[in-house]
C-alpha cells in the first residue's frame, strides 16, 4: 500500500475510534442521568398559605356549653381581599364586663371561596405548629390563660379564658403564630417574645371595659 493511502486509512481510523468514544461518553452520561434522577423524590410545590379573610373571637359566660352557643360579645374582622389585599378590613370590637371571667372561642374562615373554608380546623388538625397569643395593652385590665393544647400538651389557643378587672378602655391584639418555639422562655405563658415563627394573621381589636 502507498504511504499515502496508509496515512489517510490511519487517519480513518482515528475518526472512527473518536467518534465511538464520544458516542460512549454520551450513552454513559445519560445513564448517569438517568439513574440519579430516579433515585430522587419529586420536589414538592410549597405549601400555599391559607387566605384568612375573617376572624370571630366570641366571648361567652363561663358553664355556658363549649363552643360558645350564646355570645355575650363577639369581637370580628373581615377582609375580604386578605391581610395583603388593597381592600380595608372591616373591624369591630367589643365592649365587655368589668370583673367577669369570659371564655373565648376563636374562629376562622375563608370566605373567599365557596363552600367556605373553616381554617380553625385547619389549625386544630396541624395543632403543634400553632399558637395563638393575646397581647392587651397596658391600659387595658385584662388576663388571658389557655384553656385547650396540641397533641403535645402545649398551649394552642382555640379556647381560652379571659378576665377583666377593673372599668377601662385599650385594645387587645390577637396573634396566630405559624411554627413557633412552645420550648422557649415564656411562650406557653402566652408571651410571644421568644416564640419566634411567622405570623400568619395579626389583628388589634378595640376593647372596651365598663362596670
Amino acid at each position: 500500500m502507498p504511504s499515502g493511502y496508509f496515512i489517510i486509512f490511519k487517519k480513518i481510523q482515528k475518526m472512527k475510534n473518536f467518534n465511538k468514544n464520544k458516542f460512549n461518553i454520551l450513552i454513559g452520561l445519560f445513564a448517569l442521568s438517568f439513574l440519579t434522577n430516579c433515585g430522587e423524590d419529586p420536589i414538592a410545590p410549597p405549601n400555599e398559605e391559607e387566605l384568612i379573610t375573617t376572624v370571630n373571637v366570641i366571648f361567652g359566660i363561663p358553664n355556658n356549653s363549649s363552643p360558645i352557643t350564646t355570645a355575650s360579645a363577639i369581637m370580628s374582622y373581615y377582609d375580604a381581599d386578605g391581610d395583603n389585599g388593597p381592600i380595608n378590613p372591616e373591624v369591630t370590637g367589643a365592649t365587655l364586663k368589668s370583673n367577669t371571667e369570659y371564655s373565648v372561642n376563636l374562629k376562622l374562615l375563608n370566605e373567599s371561596v365557596s363552600p367556605t373554608e373553616d381554617i380553625t380546623q385547619e389549625v386544630r388538625e396541624e395543632d403543634t405548629e400553632h399558637q395563638f397569643f393575646f397581647q392587651a395593652s397596658s391600659n387595658l385590665n385584662i388576663t388571658h390563660s389557655y384553656t385547650d393544647e396540641d397533641g403535645d400538651g402545649n398551649p394552642l389557643g382555640i379556647r381560652s379564658t379571659i378576665t377583666t378587672g377593673a372599668a377601662s378602655t385599650g385594645t387587645l391584639t390577637v396573634i396566630l403564630r405559624h411554627e413557633p418555639n412552645k420550648s422557649a422562655s415564656g411562650v406557653s405563658d402566652g408571651d410571644i417574645t421568644n416564640a419566634a415563627g411567622e405570623t400568619d394573621i395579626e389583628v388589634t381589636f378595640d376593647v372596651v371595659i365598663e362596670d
